[in-house]
């Protein structure tokens, strides 16, 4: 049986899967901030911050928005509802099991690979 795909939901996650797009989500939690002030922590380039940006906005996780010269970043939270309660329906398992599930995100994603 052909599990069911939602491509925004493989968006979501292709986007959380990247530990620098994570940590730019976390900062957001605080309040809408400038490209460059997102970047200064991170030791790469601004036009790497700005492919990250890229992802996260194609995901629906942020939005951005120019503000005069300053291109701005706004966490959009309900953009994680659809993942969320995706993922509600593993909360029947123990936190031991989350290496089983971490497995089956893998497979899924080498057989979703292999055909696209």
């Amino acid at each position: 049986m052909e599990p069911v795909r939602a491509p925004a939901l493989d968006l979501v996650f292709m986007a959380l899967a990247d530990p620098t797009r994570r940590a730019i989500l976390a900062m957001l939690l605080e309040d809408d901030m400038a490209v460059t002030d997102v970047a200064e922590p991170f030791e790469m380039s601004l036009a790497a911050i700005s492919k990250h940006l890229g992802i996260l906005a194609a995901a629906g996780l942020i939005s951005q928005e120019k503000r005069g010269r300053v291109k701005w970043c706004k966490l959009e939270p309900d953009s994680l509802r659809e993942a969320s309660i995706w993922m509600q329906a593993f909360g029947q398992f123990e936190a031991v099991h989350l290496e089983a599930f971490e497995r089956f995100l893998v497979q899924e994603l080498q057989e979703w690979s292999t055909e696209t």
